[in-house]
């Protein structure tokens, strides 16, 4: 099918339109609590990358959200979806989000900008145990760590705990190399099992470790991975400056990049 311009479409229930014109209702828990779960997954020439895997962490969000899902319906929306959307700039990622009223929206959207690399400023946060394992809308609190991370001056927040671990960005892991490992926190830190962090696990070799600020001050490199930011050189960790991205850095650009290609080419 051919696509709609370069505007923005939805999916709302199986219906597409332009993604303006998708409505959910006022009294929908989704949006009155920030009851419901949520995926983002790359688009790659029209083609989803690791697809079946956030629909598997679909599942398992919707699982421990007692959250009622027909997965095939979601696979089907999204496969009609991108086909009417093609290829454009405004469809470099697709958004899923289920709400506790029952609604199912797709969103495709453009990246949003970065910078090429990125200062972090280190903020306080406390993990919900409860929704450990769950990708829901419930995000006020990572979208506050970043506003107050960039009223710093920086870029992005890094969240760590009270006690002085650090976890992960607001929406995407950290990994840092010292004394030439690769290394990034453990899951049991409760950081959410980013699919993209596996893939960079995989792909590099790297290494779990419990993380501290401390850690970070003696890194020789840092970055951030994620489905929208892919491998990201950290640039700076609050006072810590990185001057430039680190040769273990590149490499996992690259192996990353590589893996993106060699897995599209194979589906």
């Amino acid at each position: 099918m051919s696509p709609i311009g370069d505007q923005s479409l939805a999916s709302l229930d199986g219906e597409i339109m332009p993604a303006t014109e998708a409505v959910i209702p006022a009294t929908d828990e989704g949006l009155l609590r920030g009851d419901g779960i949520f995926e983002v997954v790359r688009v790659y020439d029209g083609r989803l990358f690791a697809f079946d895997e956030h629909l598997r962490r679909l599942e398992h969000s919707a699982a421990n959200l007692r959250l009622p899902l027909d997965l095939e319906a979601v696979r089907a929306d999204a496969n009609r979806l991108l086909a009417h959307a093609g290829v454009g700039q405004d469809h470099e990622q697709l958004r899923v989000v289920l709400t506790r009223g029952g609604r199912r929206l797709l969103l495709t959207e453009p990246l949003t900008p970065t910078p090429e690399r990125v200062r972090l400023a280190s903020i306080t946060y406390a993990p919900t145990r409860i929704l450990d394992g769950v990708k829901s809308l419930s995000y006020a609190a990572n979208m506050l760590a970043s506003r107050l991370a960039r009223e710093r001056g920086f870029d992005e927040a890094l969240l760590g705990t009270p006690h002085g671990r650090v976890l992960e960005a607001p929406t995407s892991s950290i990994f840092w190399v010292q004394d030439d490992e690769l290394l990034t926190p453990p899951l049991e830190d409760h950081i959410l099992a980013s699919i993209t962090r596996a893939h960079v696990i995989e792909a590099t070799g790297a290494q779990e470790r419990a993380c501290t600020l401390a850690d970070l001050e003696a890194a020789d490199e840092a970055f951030l991975a994620s489905t929208t930011r892919e491998v990201q050189s950290v640039a700076a960790i609050d006072e810590k400056e990185f001057p430039a991205t680190g040769p273990r850095t590149s490499a996992a650009a690259a192996a990353f990049r590589e893996r993106i290609a060699s897995l599209l080419g194979s589906a």
